[in-house]
């Protein structure tokens, strides 16, 4: 899952991407609306965790921005006010979640996944496909039964693959949705940790490669 967080709060922005990333996501950071709208150009997000008080542009003006667009982008918008009126604004607006203030980690983590399930054809919680079960809430993958451990990055790509349902997945959407921007392109990453998770997976294989296309399940 792509992520982009805009928080001009540097310290809680930085956390936010940190905890975010050990939960297999890729998310990217920016500390106004500008640059949320600079890279909302340049990149697909799933999932934008939007301040809603911005410096350079608000924060309302980017999600009416995404809305206007007609992205699939999901919005889950922050804010230090709990107020009910600016809740039901900020929906108004755009925002497909609304989250006060201060928050816990741990729901900002499970509304992102639940947004992110959203960015396209509905999909269960669960994901299972050839023997394989992954549970992007609890971060468990299981192959016949048996719990695989797997390192962030190798999930990441797992549950990408997971959720095409059979349809190839080229080396670049993988960079897209598992990687931020600051991974070079031109690296051999995503064969890499391709080749790691067929290994871990174990036989028969499960994850094909499609010559001159990349990979599904």
């Amino acid at each position: 899952m792509r992520v982009l967080v805009v928080e001009d709060e540097q310290l809680l922005a930085d956390a936010v991407a940190t905890g975010l990333r050990r939960e297999a996501m890729a998310v990217d950071v920016v500390y106004d609306g500008a640059a949320a709208l600079e890279r909302i150009a340049i990149n697909d997000y799933d999932v934008v965790v939007l301040d809603r008080d911005l410096p350079v542009v608000h924060g309302d003006d980017v999600c009416r921005k995404i809305v206007e667009l007609g992205m699939p982008t999901r919005v889950l918008m922050l804010t230090a006010s709990g107020d009910v009126s600016d809740r039901v604004e900020g929906l108004e607006i755009g925002a497909d979640d609304y989250l006060p203030k201060p928050f816990a980690f741990t729901e900002l983590t499970a509304r992102v996944r639940a947004l992110g399930r959203r960015t396209t054809v509905a999909l269960p919680p669960v994901l299972e496909r050839a023997g394989i079960k992954l549970d992007p809430n609890r971060r468990e993958v299981f192959r016949d039964g048996k719990e695989v451990q797997l390192a962030p990055k190798e999930f990441a790509v797992l549950e990408v693959l997971m959720r095409s349902e059979g349809t190839v997945v080229s080396a670049e959407q993988l960079l897209e949705k598992a990687w931020d921007e600051n991974t070079d392109p031109f690296t051999n990453v995503v064969r890499v940790t391709v080749m790691t998770l067929r290994r871990k997976l174990g036989e028969p294989a499960v994850i094909v490669t499609v010559p001159g296309s990349g990979y599904r399940i």
